[in-house]
């Protein structure tokens, strides 16, 4: 009769979460790169985050204006 293995669970890898600091830290590039596109740091401050990367998926249509 055969030895039966240790039961083992298996442990789904975690993804690590993002922290505040590096969220900024993204934030702060993505507006340098729009500047560069041509954007006034004036109107990047009023818009979040979520608008700040939807002018990046586009950026040939920033330079147009």
């Amino acid at each position: 009769m055969a030895q039966a293995r240790p039961a083992r669970r298996y442990k789904v890898p975690r993804t690590p979460t993002k922290s505040a600091g590096e969220r900024r830290q993204r934030i702060k590039v993505q507006k340098r790169r729009l500047v560069a596109l041509g954007l006034s740091m004036e109107s990047l401050d009023k818009m979040n985050a979520a608008e700040i990367r939807g002018l990046l998926r586009h950026p040939t249509k920033i330079k147009v204006k």
